[in-house]
Protein backbone atom coordinates (compact mmCIF):
# COMPACT_ATOMS: atom_id res chain seq x y z
CA UNK A 1 0.00 0.00 0.00
CA UNK A 2 2.84 2.11 0.92
CA UNK A 3 5.13 0.92 -2.15
CA UNK A 4 7.58 -0.69 -0.29
CA UNK A 5 8.12 -3.23 2.40
CA UNK A 6 7.49 -1.67 6.01
CA UNK A 7 8.61 -3.07 9.47
CA UNK A 8 5.55 -2.78 11.17
CA UNK A 9 7.39 -4.77 14.61
CA UNK A 10 10.75 -2.37 15.83
CA UNK A 11 14.08 -4.00 16.19
CA UNK A 12 15.44 -2.32 18.63
CA UNK A 13 19.20 -2.87 20.19
CA UNK A 14 19.75 -3.10 23.61
CA UNK A 15 20.24 0.30 25.08
CA UNK A 16 23.43 1.42 25.77
CA UNK A 17 23.13 3.76 28.70
CA UNK A 18 25.46 7.30 28.86
CA UNK A 19 25.76 9.74 30.81
CA UNK A 20 22.77 11.54 32.45
CA UNK A 21 21.70 14.05 31.01
CA UNK A 22 18.34 15.39 32.35
CA UNK A 23 17.05 15.32 35.80
CA UNK A 24 13.88 16.45 36.79
CA UNK A 25 12.29 16.97 40.50
CA UNK A 26 8.92 17.41 41.86
CA UNK A 27 8.27 18.86 38.94
CA UNK A 28 4.64 21.14 38.80
CA UNK A 29 3.46 22.63 35.57
CA UNK A 30 0.19 24.54 35.90
CA UNK A 31 -2.45 24.18 32.04
CA UNK A 32 -3.49 26.86 30.33
CA UNK A 33 -6.30 27.85 33.06
CA UNK A 34 -3.74 28.10 35.62
CA UNK A 35 -4.22 24.68 36.85
CA UNK A 36 -1.97 21.92 38.01
CA UNK A 37 -1.38 19.65 35.16
CA UNK A 38 2.14 18.54 36.48
CA UNK A 39 2.04 17.20 39.96
CA UNK A 40 5.47 16.53 41.57
CA UNK A 41 6.83 14.50 38.81
CA UNK A 42 11.10 13.43 39.28
CA UNK A 43 12.66 11.46 36.58
CA UNK A 44 16.42 11.12 34.97
CA UNK A 45 16.74 10.35 31.23
CA UNK A 46 20.36 9.26 30.29
CA UNK A 47 22.39 9.29 27.21
CA UNK A 48 21.16 6.40 24.73
CA UNK A 49 17.66 5.66 26.42
CA UNK A 50 14.15 5.94 25.36
CA UNK A 51 12.14 7.09 28.28
CA UNK A 52 7.93 6.11 27.29
CA UNK A 53 5.09 8.28 28.76
CA UNK A 54 1.72 6.12 28.86
CA UNK A 55 -1.20 7.40 29.78
CA UNK A 56 -4.67 8.79 28.43
CA UNK A 57 -4.98 11.97 26.91
CA UNK A 58 -5.57 14.91 28.73
CA UNK A 59 -3.06 13.93 31.92
CA UNK A 60 -0.49 16.38 31.75
CA UNK A 61 1.75 14.66 28.77
CA UNK A 62 1.51 18.19 27.20
CA UNK A 63 2.15 20.39 29.88
CA UNK A 64 5.04 17.99 30.74
CA UNK A 65 6.88 17.76 27.03
CA UNK A 66 6.52 22.31 27.39
CA UNK A 67 7.79 22.45 30.09
CA UNK A 68 11.07 20.36 29.35
CA UNK A 69 11.17 22.00 25.68
CA UNK A 70 11.02 25.40 27.36
CA UNK A 71 8.12 26.52 26.33
CA UNK A 72 6.18 26.53 29.75
CA UNK A 73 7.02 28.39 32.55
CA UNK A 74 7.44 25.24 35.48
CA UNK A 75 5.45 26.24 38.79
CA UNK A 76 7.52 24.60 41.39
CA UNK A 77 10.20 21.89 40.93
CA UNK A 78 13.64 22.14 39.07
CA UNK A 79 14.76 20.80 36.04
CA UNK A 80 18.67 20.37 35.60
CA UNK A 81 21.22 19.57 32.25
CA UNK A 82 24.17 17.90 32.71
CA UNK A 83 27.11 20.52 31.56
CA UNK A 84 29.61 17.90 31.75
CA UNK A 85 28.13 17.18 28.49
CA UNK A 86 27.42 20.04 26.56
CA UNK A 87 27.06 23.88 28.16
CA UNK A 88 23.96 24.76 25.95
CA UNK A 89 22.10 20.99 25.49
CA UNK A 90 20.33 21.15 22.15
CA UNK A 91 16.86 19.86 22.00
CA UNK A 92 14.51 18.67 19.21
CA UNK A 93 11.15 19.30 20.42
CA UNK A 94 7.69 17.26 17.72
CA UNK A 95 5.25 19.04 18.97
CA UNK A 96 1.80 16.97 18.87
CA UNK A 97 -0.23 19.35 16.95
CA UNK A 98 2.39 19.45 13.61
CA UNK A 99 -0.05 22.09 11.48
CA UNK A 100 -0.54 24.74 14.72
CA UNK A 101 2.91 24.35 16.63
CA UNK A 102 5.61 22.27 14.30
CA UNK A 103 4.96 23.99 11.04
CA UNK A 104 3.98 27.15 9.03
CA UNK A 105 1.54 26.24 6.56
CA UNK A 106 2.16 28.97 4.09
CA UNK A 107 5.73 28.88 3.95
CA UNK A 108 7.06 25.94 1.46
CA UNK A 109 9.38 22.80 2.50
CA UNK A 110 12.98 24.30 2.42
CA UNK A 111 11.82 27.69 4.40
CA UNK A 112 9.82 25.16 7.13
CA UNK A 113 13.16 22.89 7.48
CA UNK A 114 15.65 26.14 8.52
CA UNK A 115 13.30 27.66 11.12
CA UNK A 116 15.33 26.89 14.12
CA UNK A 117 18.26 28.18 11.81
CA UNK A 118 17.07 31.50 9.32
CA UNK A 119 19.50 33.50 11.01
CA UNK A 120 22.62 30.98 10.79
CA UNK A 121 24.94 30.34 8.22
CA UNK A 122 24.71 28.56 5.43
CA UNK A 123 20.95 29.83 5.07
CA UNK A 124 21.73 33.45 5.86
CA UNK A 125 24.66 35.54 4.96
CA UNK A 126 24.35 39.54 5.93
CA UNK A 127 20.85 39.53 6.44
CA UNK A 128 19.78 37.92 3.10
CA UNK A 129 18.74 34.37 3.03
CA UNK A 130 20.63 32.26 0.82
CA UNK A 131 18.18 30.30 -1.83
CA UNK A 132 20.58 27.94 -2.93
CA UNK A 133 21.60 26.65 0.29
CA UNK A 134 18.31 26.59 1.43
CA UNK A 135 17.47 24.53 -1.73
CA UNK A 136 20.09 21.88 -1.06
CA UNK A 137 19.41 21.20 2.80
CA UNK A 138 15.81 20.82 1.65
CA UNK A 139 16.87 18.22 -1.05
CA UNK A 140 18.84 16.05 1.23
CA UNK A 141 16.39 16.19 3.88
CA UNK A 142 13.33 15.09 1.48
CA UNK A 143 15.69 11.96 0.26
CA UNK A 144 16.98 11.20 3.65
CA UNK A 145 13.56 11.72 5.12
CA UNK A 146 11.69 10.01 2.22
CA UNK A 147 9.46 13.49 1.83
CA UNK A 148 7.25 12.32 -1.51
CA UNK A 149 7.23 15.43 -3.39
CA UNK A 150 8.76 16.44 -6.46
CA UNK A 151 9.93 20.24 -5.00
CA UNK A 152 10.94 21.90 -2.20
CA UNK A 153 8.88 24.60 -3.17
CA UNK A 154 5.84 23.59 -2.72
CA UNK A 155 3.87 24.96 0.32
CA UNK A 156 3.93 22.08 3.26
CA UNK A 157 0.06 22.97 3.85
CA UNK A 158 -0.40 21.10 0.47
CA UNK A 159 1.46 18.14 1.60
CA UNK A 160 0.19 15.13 3.29
CA UNK A 161 0.10 14.61 7.25
CA UNK A 162 2.88 12.15 6.94
CA UNK A 163 4.75 14.33 4.58
CA UNK A 164 4.66 17.69 6.98
CA UNK A 165 5.59 15.16 10.07
CA UNK A 166 8.48 14.44 8.16
CA UNK A 167 9.42 17.54 7.47
CA UNK A 168 9.05 18.63 11.39
CA UNK A 169 11.27 15.45 12.23
CA UNK A 170 14.14 16.23 9.52
CA UNK A 171 14.02 19.78 11.04
CA UNK A 172 13.87 19.12 14.76
CA UNK A 173 16.69 16.07 14.39
CA UNK A 174 19.22 18.44 11.87
CA UNK A 175 22.48 18.70 14.13
CA UNK A 176 22.03 15.74 15.90
CA UNK A 177 20.44 17.37 19.54
CA UNK A 178 21.38 15.76 22.84
CA UNK A 179 17.34 15.78 23.74
CA UNK A 180 14.47 14.73 21.80
CA UNK A 181 10.83 15.05 23.20
CA UNK A 182 8.54 13.27 20.46
CA UNK A 183 4.94 14.33 21.14
CA UNK A 184 2.14 11.88 19.85
CA UNK A 185 4.62 11.79 16.50
CA UNK A 186 2.91 9.12 14.81
CA UNK A 187 -0.40 10.44 15.16
CA UNK A 188 -2.73 10.30 11.98
CA UNK A 189 0.20 8.62 10.26
CA UNK A 190 0.10 5.91 7.85
CA UNK A 191 2.46 2.83 8.61
CA UNK A 192 5.05 4.06 6.07
CA UNK A 193 5.67 7.67 8.10
CA UNK A 194 4.98 5.93 11.39
CA UNK A 195 7.83 3.48 10.36
CA UNK A 196 9.98 6.48 9.44
CA UNK A 197 9.61 8.28 12.37
CA UNK A 198 10.43 5.30 14.60
CA UNK A 199 13.50 4.00 12.56
CA UNK A 200 14.67 8.04 13.00
CA UNK A 201 14.38 8.01 16.60
CA UNK A 202 16.10 4.62 17.26
CA UNK A 203 19.30 5.92 15.18
CA UNK A 204 19.07 9.49 17.80
CA UNK A 205 19.20 6.34 20.23
CA UNK A 206 21.75 4.89 18.88
CA UNK A 207 24.42 7.77 18.38
CA UNK A 208 23.31 8.47 21.91
CA UNK A 209 20.51 11.14 22.15
CA UNK A 210 17.94 10.75 25.10
CA UNK A 211 14.41 10.93 23.93
CA UNK A 212 11.33 11.56 25.77
CA UNK A 213 8.51 9.79 23.67
CA UNK A 214 4.96 10.32 24.77
CA UNK A 215 2.26 8.75 22.97
CA UNK A 216 -1.43 7.44 23.78
CA UNK A 217 -0.54 4.44 21.67
CA UNK A 218 0.05 1.87 24.32
CA UNK A 219 1.48 -1.14 22.16
CA UNK A 220 3.90 1.63 20.24
CA UNK A 221 5.29 2.84 23.39
CA UNK A 222 6.05 -0.37 24.69
CA UNK A 223 8.01 -1.19 21.47
CA UNK A 224 9.94 2.29 21.43
CA UNK A 225 10.64 2.28 24.87
CA UNK A 226 13.46 1.31 27.61
CA UNK A 227 11.45 2.53 30.13
CA UNK A 228 8.20 3.60 30.39
CA UNK A 229 6.24 5.99 32.85
CA UNK A 230 2.80 5.98 33.45
CA UNK A 231 1.40 8.84 33.85
CA UNK A 232 -1.96 9.94 35.48
CA UNK A 233 -3.87 13.05 36.82
CA UNK A 234 -0.40 14.84 36.15
CA UNK A 235 1.49 11.94 38.47
CA UNK A 236 3.64 9.28 37.36
CA UNK A 237 2.34 6.39 39.24
CA UNK A 238 4.79 4.04 38.18
CA UNK A 239 8.40 3.68 35.81
CA UNK A 240 8.92 0.63 34.47
CA UNK A 241 11.39 -1.59 32.61
CA UNK A 242 9.42 -2.25 29.28
CA UNK A 243 10.93 -5.11 28.36
CA UNK A 244 9.68 -6.78 32.00
CA UNK A 245 6.26 -5.35 32.03
CA UNK A 246 3.16 -6.09 30.48
CA UNK A 247 0.10 -4.48 28.83
CA UNK A 248 -2.19 -5.19 31.46
CA UNK A 249 -0.12 -3.83 34.31
CA UNK A 250 0.12 -0.55 32.31
CA UNK A 251 -3.18 -0.43 31.45
CA UNK A 252 -4.02 -0.88 34.89
CA UNK A 253 -2.01 2.07 36.01
CA UNK A 254 -3.08 4.26 33.13
CA UNK A 255 -6.83 4.23 34.82
CA UNK A 256 -5.60 4.75 38.25
CA UNK A 257 -5.05 1.24 39.46
CA UNK A 258 -2.39 0.03 41.50
CA UNK A 259 0.94 -2.48 40.70
CA UNK A 260 0.71 -5.16 42.85
CA UNK A 261 4.22 -6.00 42.69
Amino acid sequence: MVGREVVVNLQKSPASLGKLLLSAENLQVTDDRGVNAVKNVSFQLREGEILGIAGVDGNGQRELADAIAGLRTIKQGKIEYNSEINKDIKIGYIPEDRQKMGLILQFNIGQNLILNNFKKLPFCRRFLLQKQAIKNNAELAMQAFDIRINSEDVQVSQLSGGNQQKVVLARELAGEPSLIIAMQPTRGLDVGATEVVHTKLLAARERGAAILYISTELEEVMAISDRIAVMYKGEFIDILDAQKTTIEEIGLLMGGGKNVN
